[in-house]
């Protein structure tokens, strides 16, 4: 899944992840891991990174690097929610970590994925997953969380191990529908919210958030092999991966930016009405996760897309006011789409 800023690339925490976000956006959640790895998955060691501030020493430190964008279950939300979400964000952070961090071969990557599928056909079954899972089993009986969304963001990083292109932009969003949306609808669940309406909004700010990730870490993703600019639209703009390669900012390369960030940017304004219609904190947190999104949009369009040199993060200014604007629920500015674009 991506990513390192939005990854979650979803709802109360944006981060879509790097590589795919989670977002990560993505909304996409990183993992949970222990400073001598998980009893479930010993390799997590090789993944020293964590976060004391949404740690106790009684439980499993966050890593850090994958939130630098967006906060996970932040102050914003209800203390009493803030263990069944931060147990979702966990389950999908240290799933994608597997797929997409250190040195695992790719053999051991979807080995490390499949405990997590052993572990969630023993929640289904009333059984105790054990070891690092237990969090997410809480939430899962406590909640109803449905174990299908679970599968999905598993189904999503396995992907991301044996796939590194994609042709079309539905075959991205296809990709989106399962590393980025199963995040935003559980914490929906976890707040009792599964009406239809909810779900497609909420899946509108997810896979914006994933999209987001992916047009603010290119670099970073070209790095570890991976494109997620669709070829189609490398061809529309005839832009090559040799321009990525060699960090190229031409006009063609500033078009074809405007234009995925556009598309982004219609699909996040789609989704924004969510946290205008939802109470409380959760409304409040989602105005705040999607405003973020909309400000690193503002960031690249201000670059020229220049993502290379200028890879835009959110910095404590930034937060102040976007938590400002979604106090007084103003949502995303709305910016007119040029004419001919896709804002689909």
């Amino acid at each position: 899944m991506r990513k390192e800023g939005l990854e979650p690339t979803c709802l109360s925490a944006l981060e879509p992840k790097s590589s795919a976000s989670t977002n990560s956006a993505t909304f996409a959640g990183r993992r949970i891991i222990t400073e001598k790895g998980s009893p479930d998955f010993p390799e997590a060691a090789r993944f020293p990174r964590y976060n004391p501030e949404n740690s106790s020493p009684s439980v499993t430190l966050l890593a850090v690097d994958h939130y630098e964008n967006f906060p996970v279950a932040s102050l914003l939300l209800p203390a009493r929610m803030r263990a069944p979400i931060e147990a979702i964000y966990a389950f999908a952070r240290g799933a994608d970590d597997i797929a997409d961090e250190g040195d695992l071969t790719d053999e051991e990557r979807l080995g490390g994925l499949e405990t997590y599928l052993r572990a969630l056909d023993a929640i289904e079954a009333g059984h105790a997953p054990g070891g690092a899972f237990e969090r997410i089993a809480r939430a899962v009986r406590e909640h109803g969380l449905p174990i299908a969304l679970l599968r999905d963001l598993i189904d999503a990083f396995k992907q991301d191990v044996v796939k590194k292109r994609y042709a079309t932009f539905d075959e991205l969003l296809d990709y989106s529908r399962r590393s980025a949306n199963p995040v935003g609808r559980l914490v929906l669940h976890v707040f009792g919210r599964s009406d239809a309406g909810s779900f497609t909004q909420s899946d509108s700010i997810c896979s914006a958030l994933q999209l987001i990730n992916f047009w603010q870490d290119v670099a970073v993703d070209w790095e570890k092999g991976r494109v997620y600019i669709p070829q189609e639209d490398l061809e529309k703009f005839a832009v090559t991966e040799s321009d990525i390669a060699n960090t190229a900012v031409h006009s063609q390369w500033r078009e074809l930016m405007a234009f995925e960030c556009n598309r982004a940017r219609g699909m996040l304004e789609s989704g924004a009405p969510l946290g205008r219609s939802l109470p409380g904190r959760l409304g409040l947190e989602i105005r705040a996760t999607v405003g973020g999104g909309a400000t690193i949009l503002d960031e690249i369009d201000r670059v020229g897309g220049d993502v290379f040199r200028h890879r835009p993060v959110l910095k404590k200014m930034d937060w102040i006011k976007i938590i400002a604007r979604s106090i007084v629920k103003t949502g995303v500015r709305p910016q007119p789409h040029e004419p001919g674009s896709d804002p689909r």
